[in-house]
């Protein structure tokens, strides 16, 4: 598998010679590439997606796949619905992409949505979350043998994440730190961070790069890593958290929303079917992702963590008033959130949202 990333990516593994500088040539054109493509202007027929590598956001797979938007807009009333899809890392580009009006819904960690959602209050385009795709954990993951808590780090490592600061990873990283070492020493291991698409992170952990010595990152990613040898996990996010949690959610702006009433209303119901075929038939489901993303994972791997014990395919927001509470608290969002309603727009209302 590890080739076959490297090969998707077209990036050379480190410890080449001038990767890191072919690292930051092909995240530019990834943006630049992502603007390209979605530089028309939508209309209330079409919805512009960009989703990330991660098999979290498996039921916009399933979605594409079947096309339950087109079937569910079609139902409604609505003829010829063109939906459109891009797939890149990172909430800073997931954001830049939806203010820059080039995508109408991103998805990512919840810390992205809040980031947006504190920026744009109030405003006409407001940005609030639609739902959620699942809850599963989250692993930070390390080759060093003698690394068992996060106690441990030392400045020499160098820890693996899709954007620093913003992204769920990070915020999970700070929460675990301030319970190990007080509130006040939150940021403390911030300097070890480097931000990396989790397929880079992966290839980078499984050749005990000392570019990487520890990778905090997403499925199926993190699953691969622990069939490794040497590869073990430090900590596991939802005993951060105390719980599960949503870890991937999708968000748009109040102005896409209200201008495509049916569209919008298509686009839940989709979700929602999508949500339960991947109960209904998990393998079935893991090989909608393999088919659009095979050179990642293998279908037993994916069925793996389609079918995982602690995964909760679910749109019902858990425990993100924690994120959001942490976050007020550290400073990276001002406005304070009474309820997890404050940053989801009122069609999943009555899901038992925490």
């Amino acid at each position: 598998m590890e080739e076959a990333i490297e090969l998707i990516l077209l990036r050379p593994t480190p410890g080449r010679s001038k990767s890191a500088r072919a690292r930051r040539r092909f995240g530019a054109s990834c943006t630049a590439l992502a603007c390209l493509l979605f530089a028309t202007t939508a209309s209330c027929q079409e919805i512009r997606f960009a989703r990330q590598t991660s098999i979290i956001f498996l039921q916009l797979y399933v979605i594409e796949d079947q096309k339950l938007v087109e079937k569910h807009a079609e139902r409604l009333g609505l003829k010829n619905v063109k939906t459109t899809w891009a797939t890149f890392n990172g909430a800073n580009m997931m954001n830049d992409a939806l203010i820059s009006g080039n995508v109408d819904v991103v998805t990512g960690g919840l810390t992205g949505m809040l980031i947006l959602w504190d920026k744009t209050r109030g405003t006409p385009r407001e940005v609030r979350g639609i739902a959620c795709f699942a809850s599963s954990p989250l692993y930070l993951n390390t080759w060093r043998p003698d690394l068992r808590t996060i106690r441990d780090l030392t400045p020499d490592d160098r820890i693996s994440l899709t954007a620093a600061k913003v992204s769920a990873q990070a915020t999970l990283l700070q929460m675990a730190t301030a319970k190990a070492f007080g509130d006040a020493e939150y940021a403390k291991f911030d300097p070890l961070v480097i931000a990396a698409s989790p397929a880079d992170a992966t290839i980078a952990l499984v050749s005990k790069s000392p570019s990487t010595t520890v990778a905090f990152s997403t499925p199926p990613f993190q699953e691969y890593q622990l069939r490794q040898p040497g590869i073990h996990t430090v900590l596991n996010s939802f005993d951060i958290v105390g719980g599960p949690h949503t870890s991937g959610v999708a968000w748009t702006t109040s102005e896409f929303r209200e201008k495509n009433p049916l569209l919008y209303k298509a686009l839940l119901a989709a979700w929602q079917e999508a949500t339960e075929v991947i109960i209904r038939d998990k393998r079935a489901a893991a090989a909608f992702y393999v088919k659009k993303m095979g050179a990642l994972t293998t279908l037993d791997i994916a069925e793996e963590v389609v079918a995982g014990p602690q995964m909760q395919w679910t749109m019902t927001p858990q425990n993100t008033l924690k994120f959001a509470d942490f976050m007020q608290r550290t400073g990276v969002i001002k406005a304070t959130a009474k309820s997890w309603k404050d940053y989801f727009f009122p069609d999943i209302y009555e899901l038992p949202g925490s």
